[in-house]
């Protein structure tokens, strides 16, 4: 790999990190009901990808229930699990993402899974539940299960995708767009009164958030990474997307103030330990999981 092309995945991997630390800012701190975020966000992706959304893929059912997996699902409750859950614990717990569409493969594309890799799902899940750990006991708090749901999402819907042929980037990043809107802005509509007043007393610093999630993150980190999946062998690349979770836990403690210990230490190491046996095994679905579970797509 080119010291250019290095140079960009660090940096594609540094704006996913900073986008889960700027979610949970807008959720959590300046009070933005998370449907809503994601129904204006996935609003302007569709708006910026409209002119690659027609043809539309065949069969168009199975691009549509990918969208809303991979979309509305997943980031309605990534972004819920937000206003409780830090960054750094759900930069962890969503590496279950990798096991899950492992095991997901295995049920659905009929794919092997050997002793290597059944030792990478351990570590994950060892990690996992590590983080997950309290003094009183195991104890997952609402914000995690539904980190937790989010990662299951997101692997049923990178493994369902593998049965879709020929879609670019930003083609499938219309359809998770327009796919979207609807379900969030309707729910977001029956269960979370004054969502609008919120948007517009967060002000000027929600529609910065919302531009960079959108366009920064969605647009132009999605299609530059599916670049570098087309120049570079998937086992090379993948690997080296675990800088995410690690940059997202500096920040979370640098910005956030996430709580950090020696139990959070271990887990995480021990997570991205399995994260990374995984990612060296060959998986034909293993590029689009690593950048679904790394970024708020």
């Amino acid at each position: 790999m080119s010291l250019r092309d290095f140079g960009l995945l660090v940096l594609i991997c540094l704006v996913w990190a900073s986008n889960n630390i700027i979610s949970k800012i807008v959720v959590a701190h300046w009070g933005v009901p998370p449907l809503f975020y994601a129904a204006v966000r996935f609003s302007l992706v569709a708006l910026a990808t409209l002119p690659w959304l027609l043809p539309a893929p065949k069969p168009t059912w199975r691009i549509v229930v990918v969208a809303l997996l991979m979309g509305a699902g997943n980031f309605a409750l990534l972004f819920m699990g937000f206003k409780t859950a830090s960054p750094s614990a759900a930069s962890v717990v969503i590496q279950l993402g990798v096991p899950f569409t492992t095991l997901l493969s295995m049920l659905m594309l009929g794919e092997t899974i050997r002793w290597r890799r059944g030792l990478g799902i351990a570590l994950t899940l060892a990690g996992a539940v590590t983080v997950m750990w309290s003094p009183h006991g195991f104890v997952l708090s609402p914000g995690l299960w539904l980190i937790v749901a989010a990662a299951f999402a997101g692997s049923l819907g990178a493994v369902m995708m593998k049965q879709v042929e020929g879609v670019r980037p930003l083609q499938f990043q219309a359809w998770v767009g327009f796919s979207s809107i609807w379900p969030l802005a309707a729910m977001s509509a029956a269960i979370e009164p004054g969502q609008v007043a919120a948007g517009i007393a967060a002000g000027w610093p929600f529609v910065a958030a919302v531009v960079f999630s959108a366009l920064v993150v969605s647009v132009v980190a999605h299609t530059a990474y599916y670049g570098l999946i087309q120049r570079y062998e998937a086992n090379l690349i993948a690997p080296l997307t675990l800088l995410t979770p690690l940059f997202t836990i500096l920040l979370g403690v640098l910005v956030t103030h996430d709580h950090f210990d020696l139990r959070m230490g271990v887990g995480a190491g021990l997570a991205l330990t399995g994260v990374l046996i995984i990612a060296l095994r060959r998986n034909q679905v293993m590029p689009l999981l690593m950048s679904i579970r790394n970024r708020a797509q």
